[in-house]
């Protein structure tokens, strides 16, 4: 009877993952051009900042999630102080408070290759010209490196700061950060392993809920549908495994580890959206739980300047998240 219970219950969570899913939330003003968005709701007066691939990391705000966005500056004009080729142009940030300073971690990279480092700017108000760039985490890779040092995301838990990074290769990674979280402290840790294909896995980000860590990540093929569609079900989606602790063990609803190819999705295509990824999760003073990302609407383009900003509200069920 506990042998049936405990599978119904399996069973009714991953039913749950594989239900229809509910469209992008409303968005006006400037919802384009939101390549790996990162949001935060400024603590001062209720502004929400949207960062993005792309113009040095571009910076929109907004008095709601759902906008009207607006277009301010870019965060680091004069690029990174990084030396590496991709220093003038930035990928995948992620915000995060930090006591009483806001962080934003940035990727110098260019595509295709391991020469990568992940930097961090810092500020008192995310107001324009404000960021100071503080220079490279100490998250660094290059050619033979296990995996491509981009796309970090920074958790907070207890007193202690975790920094998850990674893509292809052998995919996903998480390292101790040091308190301020400006360098990385102590040896990395596999989190997620795709064995088949290309290994296409990245941006992970980790939140924690209940007794759970939750890592995000998005899989399959991320950029150029305008030029390369990718096979049916290898364009991105955004999966999931979860883990009791935030340094590895990570499982997807069927029990399938994380770094033997599991991971649950939680967001594919669906209608008019193809392509979901480069997703956060926030937990929103005013809409709750929300998941964040970009995707290609049908309907307008399918280049990469075309990316559309997303969001829907999770809701937990059985232990898992659903949008």
């Amino acid at each position: 009877m506990h042998l049936f219970n405990s599978l119904s219950l399996s069973l009714a969570a991953t039913a749950s993952l594989a239900s229809a899913y509910a469209n992008p939330g409303p968005c006006s003003g400037v919802c384009v051009n939101a390549h790996d968005p990162a949001v935060i709701r400024r603590q001062s007066d209720g502004t929400y900042f949207r960062f993005s691939t792309g113009g040095k990391i571009a910076i929109h705000t907004a008095p709601s999630l759902s906008g009207p966005w607006t277009y301010k500056c870019a965060m680091l004009p004069g690029g990174s102080s990084i030396n590496l080729k991709g220093n003038q142009d930035l990928w995948a940030p992620d915000v995060a408070q930090v006591g009483n300073e806001y962080y934003v971690y940035y990727t110098v990279s260019s595509f295709g290759v391991q020469d990568s480092a992940i930097g961090v700017a810092t500020s008192a108000t995310m107001d324009c010209g404000s960021f100071v760039d503080r220079g490279s985490t100490g998250v660094e890779s290059r050619a033979g490196s296990p995996y491509n040092a981009i796309d970090g995301n920074l958790l907070q838990d207890g007193g202690k700061n975790y920094f998850a990074f990674g893509s292809f290769w052998t995919d996903l990674y998480n390292v101790d950060m040091g308190s301020p979280p400006l360098r990385k402290t102590g040896s990395d840790r596999q989190l997620a392993f795709q064995p088949a294909g290309t290994h296409a896995e990245e941006a992970p980000f980790m939140v924690k809920n209940g007794n759970f860590y939750y890592l995000f990540y998005s899989a399959g093929k991320c950029c150029g549908y305008d030029t390369s569609r990718p096979a049916p079900n290898e364009e991105y989606k955004i999966k999931i495994c979860r883990s009791s602790s935030p340094t590895g063990g990570f499982v997807d609803a069927q029990g399938v580890s994380c770094t033997n190819g599991g991971g649950t999705v939680v967001l594919e295509s669906h209608g008019n959206v193809y392509g979901p990824g480069g997703q956060g999760v926030y937990n929103d003073p005013v809409n709750g739980w929300v998941l964040y990302y970009h995707y290609v609407n049908t309907d307008i383009g399918f280049g990469d300047g075309q990316k559309q900003f997303g969001w829907n509200k999770i809701s937990w069920n059985n232990g898992w998240p659903t949008v």
